[in-house]
């Protein structure tokens, strides 16, 4: 069966930049989805893939992490976490719904709609090669720097 290129979208993303996925083409593209800024499972998987982030360049990787969060929200998560990579916003769930990412999940005892977290990769032409999902974020990044390292 002949793979399906992924459906072209857009987000509004920090430094004042506009994410279009197909102005990604000619270079594998890390795309994370996380629940929320300045959490603390969120704020570690972002710094693992902000401490890995030059062996990803080095493969001319790109890296975005996504989630609900307004513009101003990851603008301060990012200064203050100093990532080198861009958040992107998706208050609209243009993206989460795009991806399935919305999952029904209990948070202190009540069911809650939020986003699994869940990371993609994408090669130079802009499909699919994994997807990992109810990621855990200990050694993640690690995983995906090496899976990325394998799309050669």
């Amino acid at each position: 069966m002949p793979k399906k290129p992924f459906p072209d979208f857009e987000l509004p993303a920090t430094s004042g930049t506009t994410f279009k996925f197909s102005g990604q083409r000619g270079r594998p593209v890390v795309i994370y989805f996380y629940p929320k800024d300045n959490t603390p499972g969120c704020t570690t998987e972002g710094q693992n893939f902000r401490d890995l982030y030059p062996q990803f360049q080095k493969l001319k990787c790109a890296i975005f992490g996504v989630s609900r969060d307004s513009l101003k929200s990851h603008e301060s998560f990012k200064s203050k976490m100093s990532f080198p990579f861009e958040l992107l916003s998706d208050a609209d769930e243009q993206a989460c719904k795009l991806f399935e990412v919305i999952k029904m999940k209990t948070m202190y005892g009540r069911k809650v709609r939020g986003i699994e977290r869940s990371t993609f990769v994408f090669d130079g032409g802009g499909e699919l090669r994994r997807e990992w999902r109810g990621v855990k974020v200990p050694g993640h990044a690690q995983e995906v720097l090496d899976f990325v390292k394998t799309l050669g």
